[in-house]
């Protein structure tokens, strides 16, 4: 009889070893859920400040509609990915032609020192740093989420509630380059 308490007993840590995994997945998969949101709203933020922005700079540069046709084109092409990966890539491209928007100002003077200029550059500088804490955020429940479907025994559980490893968001290329400052 002791025998049967002590396997109903393992029997019933065990079933409450799986909620309490099952759960602990749901929690993440829903944080993970919540900061891909963050990242949608940032980057909503991002997309509707660009209009303005290429809007200002026409007025000075007026030779320069290829770089803006670019930044637009990266812009609705970044708006229309759907998956969190497509959309992080496309963002990616989309900053590097942010980059050739802003090295314009350096070209012209007169931009560089309007305020509507200044004031739309304050506004994305600020959102790309929101941008980038959201993007960290992500990582690191993203970081849980996929350790706890690789270790043992939780693996298990992930494995029969159809639990997957998600991917990181990574920077491009070109922001991993050293950048080289010259005097």
């Amino acid at each position: 009889m002791t025998i049967v308490y002590i396997v109903l007993g393992i029997v019933a840590l065990l079933i409450l070893y799986g909620i309490s995994v099952y759960n602990r997945y749901v929690r993440l998969r829903n944080q993970s859920e919540e900061a891909e949101s963050a990242i949608d709203a940032h980057l909503k933020q991002r997309y509707d400040l660009v209009p303005n922005l290429v809007e200002t700079v026409k007025g000075y540069a007026k030779h320069e509609q290829g770089t803006l046709t670019k930044v637009i084109e990266a812009r609705n092409k970044a708006m229309s990915a759907t998956s969190m990966v497509d959309k992080n890539d496309a963002n990616n491209a989309f900053s590097s032609t942010l980059k050739s928007l802003f090295a314009l100002s350096e070209a012209y003077p007169d931009l560089k020192a309007n305020q509507g200029f200044l004031d739309l550059q304050g506004q994305l500088q600020k959102i790309e740093e929101q941008l980038l804490n959201a993007r960290k955020y992500y990582n690191a429940i993203i970081k849980q989420l996929n350790t706890i479907c690789e270790v043992f025994p939780s693996s298990i559980i992930a494995s029969m509630a159809h639990f997957a490893k998600k991917p990181y968001l990574a920077i491009e290329e070109e922001a991993k380059a050293r950048v080289e400052v010259k005097f």
